[in-house]
């Protein structure tokens, strides 16, 4: 198994996405890429700790590579938006990759050209973390109460219900070959 952390956006909405992949076993609501030591979500909402909300994502790269992973990230949100992602503004909200390793850092890189030069080149995603051979920030799961949201009380948010389903529909039109049967 193998383990990668993205941000884009609502940290709800990345999660459902990623819920659906095969390959992928379990998918984690976090904060990264700030300062702040063990922050709240209270806190991370004011833009003021520079964590981002993000997931983190194990999967077996024998089924969804890393590559995979980071193009239907980069699919599957805006990443042209700086610091915001639709109605959610702020640094919290950033479009970011936070590489483990150095070949997840490459990869990441790779992704990106991919996607810009898909694209015109517009992507803003940065990638954050490993800088002169330093590890990635420190990552803090969320509260529980934000995991698995939109199994549960996210199906019946408006923000989710407004923001979700396009996102999924997105996975499922790019990425057909990726995505969980509705049996699974």
């Amino acid at each position: 198994m193998e383990q990668a952390i993205i941000a884009g956006g609502c940290f709800w909405c990345t999660e459902a996405v990623f819920r659906d992949v095969v390959g992928v076993t379990e998918v984690e609501s976090g904060y990264i890429g700030g300062e702040t030591s063990n922050p709240t979500y209270k806190e991370v909402c004011t833009g003021r700790t520079g964590h981002a909300e993000g997931i983190r994502v194990t999967f077996n790269p024998e089924v969804t590579s890393l590559s995979e992973i980071y193009d239907m990230f980069l699919g599957t949100h805006d990443p042209t938006q700086l610091n915001r992602q639709g109605g959610d503004v702020g640094t919290q909200y950033r479009s970011a990759i936070f590489p483990l390793s150095d070949e997840q850092q490459a990869e990441a890189k790779a992704a990106i050209e991919r996607w810009n030069a898909d694209n015109a080149g517009t992507a803003v995603t940065t990638i954050e973390g490993l800088e002169n051979g330093e590890q990635a920030k420190t990552w803090y799961p969320a509260e529980d109460y934000h995991q698995e949201y939109w199994d549960g009380e996210g199906q019946r948010n408006p923000y989710c219900l407004a923001v979700i389903p396009p996102k999924l529909m997105k996975l499922r039109k790019s990425f057909q070959n990726k995505v969980k049967s509705e049996n699974a």
